[in-house]
């Protein structure tokens, strides 16, 4: 009897243990069949990101790396499991680094910054390179060091969080990326900070939020970043960049707070995001090109510009933007090309279709005197626009501005301008203020609204050809 109950026990505790086992193998063959890369290790190829199949597509699960804690991969990487506190005083910058560190060495890691926590880290960067499928998850809060008095007088003043020389990296994560930035917005040097609403002489740098550097096929989904020092995003030098459903927003009157900048970047996809700022929702500048935007909310906000272009006389090319299905609301701009006069280069292959205007100001503007002093000297060269479609843009402005207003250089005309379907109507009162043209050719594909009769028609009788209005590759690789 005693040697049955004894066989009965062994019996029990194989089968369990035989479960435990297969469960765990399981677990771990699951996570490597959903995530292991397609492709070598190395430089995984470019691509224009596609824009989005349906406008509403299912949401991003909250965990793009779903893992059981106790995986032996160990592929989360927990920035408490490295000493961080998450109390929201402590600095936790050395376990950020340190979780970073292991995870760059793994394949398909996520380093998880965790919910009902908040993290503050110094200015930092996150290098690469990295194996490939890094990820940062931000499920909790994540801020800089509260306003100038707080921040380290060894750290950048000009950029909180910086990734740089990455390939295939993403971030995501339910949480926010806060950025403590009213104390800068109130700086006297700041404009109309100072006393009795002026600009002070002074240390005026703020920080960008966070700035993609010398990197490729990055994905930043899901996040919602506020209250930016300076700019919440940037892009710099990377090629192969996906953001989506994106959520970013700070005060209308914060200053030099644009959402999205990107330059000398290409292959660049901007989708399904809401973004009410104190500048350009999203900025275009020198070096872009092949950006999709779609299914974008912007305001309030400075609107969609491409620009500024041409600074201190320098070169600057863009070609092939297109911005669509896109809602402009409460905004200074609507869509904007802004360039300074002496500038070089050419802004090429654009194209403004199905955009919803709600109570905007300069609905449409081309700017070729962009200025931000009181008076700037004319200049023969400029930056050659050309190649600019508006179609089916539709809405409201407001009566303070003209809605469509196309100022090109004196020397360097605006040409093959084509308007289609644009209806703007006041949107208080009934004042229809006529579109302003100067040195501006195109069509009316069909009759706008108000009437466009300032454009010129053809060509102009001399074209420069010189090579400092052309760019090297008209394909965006300059």
């Amino acid at each position: 009897m005693e040697l049955g109950r004894g066989l009965l026990f062994i019996w029990i505790l194989a089968i369990l243990s035989f479960h435990h086992c297969s469960s765990n193998a399981n677990a771990r063959y699951h996570y490597h069949k959903k995530h292991k890369p397609k492709g070598s290790p190395g430089k995984s190829p470019v691509h224009v990101p596609a824009p989005p199949k349906n406008p509403d597509p299912p949401s991003i699960p909250s965990d793009p790396y779903p893992n059981d804690p106790g995986d032996p991969t160990g592929s989360i990487f927990d920035v408490t499991s490295y000493g961080a506190v998450g109390d929201g005083c402590s600095d936790d910058t050395a376990a950020f680094m340190e979780a970073w560190k292991a995870a760059c060495a793994v394949e398909s890691a996520t380093v998880l910054v965790p919910s009902d926590k908040v993290f503050m880290i110094t200015s930092t960067i996150f290098p690469g390179p990295c194996k490939p499928g890094l990820a940062l998850q931000v499920d909790g809060v994540l801020m800089p060091p509260d306003g100038p008095d707080c921040w380290p007088k060894a750290d950048s003043r000009q950029q909180w969080l910086v990734f740089y020389r990455l390939n295939d990296m993403k971030l995501t994560g339910n949480g926010v990326i806060e950025g403590n930035g009213q104390k800068w917005w109130d700086l006297p040097c700041k404009p109309h900070r100072g006393p009795n609403g002026s600009t002070l002489p002074g240390p005026c740098d703020s920080p960008t939020m966070i700035r993609f550097f010398m990197s490729s096929n990055l994905v930043v989904s899901g996040i919602k970043i506020q209250n930016s020092p300076q700019f919440h995003m940037k892009f710099d030098g990377c090629e192969g960049v996906l953001i989506e459903k994106l959520l970013i927003s700070t005060p209308k009157l914060s200053p030099n707070t644009d959402g999205i900048h990107i330059g000398n970047t290409k292959s660049v996809g901007i989708y399904n995001s809401m973004i009410s700022n104190g500048d350009d929702c999203i900025s275009i500048g020198p070096g872009c090109s092949d950006v999709h935007i779609e299914g974008v909310t912007c305001g309030p906000s400075h609107g969609i510009s491409i620009g500024s272009l041409g600074v201190h006389n320098s070169q600057a090319c863009v070609s092939n933007i297109t911005v669509r299905n896109t809602v402009i609301r409460e905004s200074d701009n609507g869509v904007r090309i802004k360039t300074w006069q002496g500038g070089t280069g050419s802004v090429s292959g654009i194209s403004f279709e199905n955009i919803q205007m709600e109570n905007v100001r300069n609905c449409i503007n081309i700017d070729q005197y962009y200025c931000l002093q009181k008076a700037c000297l004319n200049q023969t060269s400029a930056v050659y626009v050309r190649d600019v479609q508006y179609r089916n843009i539709k809405g409201s402005y407001d009566v303070r501005n003209t809605p469509i207003h196309f100022a090109c250089s004196d020397t360097v005309a605006c040409t093959n301008i084509t308007m289609a379907d644009v209806e703007l109507m006041p949107h208080e009162g009934e004042l229809m203020e006529e579109p302003f043209c100067w040195n501006a050719y195109g069509i009316e594909e069909t009759l706008s609204i108000p009437p466009i009769g300032c454009l010129l028609k053809g060509m102009p009788h001399a074209i420069t050809e010189s090579s400092q209005y052309s760019c090297s590759n008209e394909n965006g690789r300059f």
